[in-house]
């Protein structure tokens, strides 16, 4: 298991388009997932340490964000044949176990991912109401173990102020996780 953090927010790049499968049994689209104050996008996993130590509070942020005008929408682009925790039939029973308040989503053929620069599990994307790329941040201190429960909220607050002003933080710390495990490596 490799351990990566992502790169600077690339302020301004505009979100990627996808029609992908979602563990409801619907076809999610870019245009369906937005909300009117912006979007988070996040390539997250079943399997992986980093994801798994603040799933809940990834479910937390993600609820309370709708307050504000932000919708959420997760992508799965691992190979699930290098694990099987990531299959499709896992994905529908993690979605379900923990509630998500979101579309997970598969992203088979890792284009998707590939488009967004996302390297690795949790990677997330913040953008604006015009879709226009505000944070590239962590969720909050939580590396493979829950972080105490006073910390702060990185992308929580960043995401309000994206709702708020339309432009997200100057100073971001990245995320660190698993490297997304690609089918060509």
């Amino acid at each position: 298991m490799v351990s990566l953090e992502t790169p600077v927010c690339d302020f301004g790049r505009p979100a990627v388009d996808f029609a992908l499968p979602g563990v409801d049994g619907r076809t999610w689209t870019l245009a369906d997932c937005r909300g009117e104050k912006g979007l988070l996008v996040m390539f997250i996993c079943n399997h992986c340490p980093y994801v798994k130590a603040i799933r809940e509070r990834i479910v937390r942020d993600t609820r309370e964000l709708r307050d504000y005008g932000i919708n959420s929408v997760a992508i799965m682009a691992n190979d699930p044949s290098l694990y099987e925790e990531d299959s499709f039939e896992n994905m529908k029973k993690v979605a379900e176990q923990y509630d998500f308040p979101f579309p997970y989503l598969l992203d088979e053929t890792q284009q998707v991912a590939r488009a967004y620069g996302a390297v690795c599990t949790p990677d997330f994307f913040g953008y604006n109401a015009d879709l226009q790329l505000q944070y590239r941040g962590r969720l909050d201190a939580s590396r493979k173990q829950t972080a105490e429960g006073d910390v702060r909220r990185d992308l929580f607050e960043a995401m309000v102020q994206v709702a708020k002003t339309g432009q997200g933080p100057t100073e971001q710390i990245p995320s660190m996780g698993c490297s997304i495990k690609w089918k060509d490596e």
